[in-house]
């Protein structure tokens, strides 16, 4: 989370030059450079039915950043990350089985409810959180269909879901930003936004959603507005209002709470998987989704 958000923050200075569809387009796909030449996953054939899950998680990816990306442009980063939660506040939600989980998904919901432009002292962009919810759509779908693909193909899905939300960017990053993408004064930022926001976290992800809950991992998630929140207040100088602040606060009590009543009941799984069960496969009798980072 941490490094996602310090990428985002170094991507958004980059804005004034190449633009917000230009900045992911860069990021996009040079992460999924750095992907495929590392996993090489043509080594595997795939069926047609295989590629469905993947098609639909590589349009997830492009989605999620590129509506993100949008949003930043208008609202602050730590806002927009809370906002996007919706995505992953919802599968968690639909995972639950305990009445306590729903009690921490409605304090998550009230924070979000305190971000939203709605009333008075809600100084915030109705554009910049429509493509923050948009984002989170496609953060829900990105959850649901890196589940489904990342127990069949384990890491290779990273490296594919990646290529394929370049193949749908990069097109568009040209013709926001023009001649001006291919400046190679901008390749060493690109290069660390890539790595920092892409190539390093949605490895480290993949490999650990097929073994968390998700309606743990999910509502845990939930203290990366927080982080994000700190990395725009001291990369960027956004200062957030009261009201937003509580907001977060509201999610970060979310993830502790949560936390405390899940070290009461069932282990989420986070440390080595069980005996007879690949950590890169996961236990495929299991029907709870996967929730990671944006």
């Amino acid at each position: 989370m941490v490094s996602v958000q310090v990428g985002a923050a170094v991507a958004k200075g980059m804005f004034a030059t190449v633009g917000a569809l230009g900045t992911v387009a860069l990021r996009v796909s040079l992460a999924a450079m750095m992907l495929v030449t590392v996993l090489r996953p043509w080594r595997t054939r795939r069926n047609a039915r295989a590629w469905r899950s993947l098609l639909v998680y590589g349009a997830a990816v492009a989605g999620m950043n590129g509506f993100f990306y949008a949003s930043l442009r208008t609202i602050p980063l730590g806002v927009s990350t809370a906002i996007e939660f919706t995505g992953p506040l919802a599968v968690a939600i639909l995972a639950s089985h305990r009445a306590i989980d729903f009690v921490w998904v409605a304090l998550a919901a009230g924070g979000l409810v305190a971000l939203l432009p709605i009333g008075a002292g809600a100084e915030i962009d109705p554009v910049g959180v429509s493509y923050a919810i948009a984002g989170g759509v496609c953060w829900a779908l990105y959850i649901v269909f890196g589940r489904k693909a990342g127990t069949e193909h384990g890491l290779e899905t990273t490296a594919i879901g990646m290529a394929i939300a370049a193949v749908l960017v990069f097109p568009v990053g040209v013709a926001d930003a023009g001649m001006a993408l291919f400046s190679l004064h901008l390749l060493p930022t690109a290069l660390a936004i890539a790595i920092l926001s892409s190539a390093l976290p949605y490895t480290l992800e993949m490999y650990a959603l097929p073994r968390v809950p998700a309606k743990t991992f999910g509502t845990l998630m939930s203290v990366e507005p927080a982080i994000s929140a700190v990395v725009g207040l001291i990369l960027l100088g956004e200062q957030l209002t009261a009201r937003q602040w509580a907001g977060l606060g509201a999610i970060v009590l979310t993830s502790v709470g949560t936390t405390i009543t899940a070290a009461q009941g069932v282990g989420v799984g986070v440390g080595p998987a069980p005996q007879g069960v690949d950590p890169m496969v996961g236990d495929l009798g299991s029907s709870e989704a996967p929730v990671i980072g944006s």
